[in-house]
């Protein structure tokens, strides 16, 4: 039995573009992103019938999952599985900083390899969020919403895709943009990548 979920990208957040956020960063969505994911939860309103809404612990995800849920009448439970990359040292720093850091070039060049300093490897953060979607599509008759983050939907997208995760660079995954698989098992396809409604 396949299952189409549907990775959701929190919606824009304040200082997104200039720090990396992480799990330390948990500010609510500022007027621009409730503004997006008002226009995404009208436009799953009408696409969508989920039966129910699953979000990172981060206030950012579970802001647009609350949003969505309202306008699509499901249920929303948080989930750690979906939860950002544990970024360790790097999290909360600015993108200007970190680009001094030889560790973080190499993070960005080498994601089948490297590791965030006190954090987790791009491997153990998609192992388990792939672990949680292919639980999801076994043990539900219908369409999920998963509200997350975009390196855990570019993982997801290259584990479904066989792409090995250096390449998860090479494409975007935007704020507020929804990505679409249909799983069945340990298999699925791409339905849609990055489509975005605003």
């Amino acid at each position: 039995m396949s299952s189409a979920v549907h990775l959701v990208r929190h919606c824009p957040q304040p200082g997104v573009h200039n720090v990396l956020c992480g799990r330390v960063c948990d500010e609510p969505l500022a007027e621009e992103g409730r503004q997006v994911a008002s226009r995404l939860a009208e436009a799953l309103a009408t696409d969508v019938s989920p039966l129910r809404i699953e979000t990172s612990p981060r206030r950012r995800a579970t802001d647009t999952a609350a949003i969505i849920g309202q306008a699509v009448a499901a249920p929303i439970e948080v989930v750690d599985a979906l939860d950002e990359i544990d970024f360790g040292d790097w999290a909360g720093r600015s993108f200007a900083e970190l680009e001094q850091d030889v560790r973080w070039r190499f993070w960005n060049a080498a994601r089948d390899r490297a590791c965030s300093p006190g954090g987790e490897t791009m491997h153990d953060a998609i192992k388990r969020a792939a672990a949680h979607v292919a639980r999801v599509a076994d043990e539900t008759d219908g369409p999920v919403i998963c509200v997350t983050h975009a390196d855990i939907i570019r993982g997801l997208v290259a584990h479904y895709l066989g792409l090995r995760l250096d390449r998860i660079l090479h494409f975007d995954i935007d704020p507020g943009s929804v990505s679409t698989l249909i799983v069945d098992g340990n298999c699925g396809r791409i339905a849609a990548l990055n489509r975005r409604y605003s």
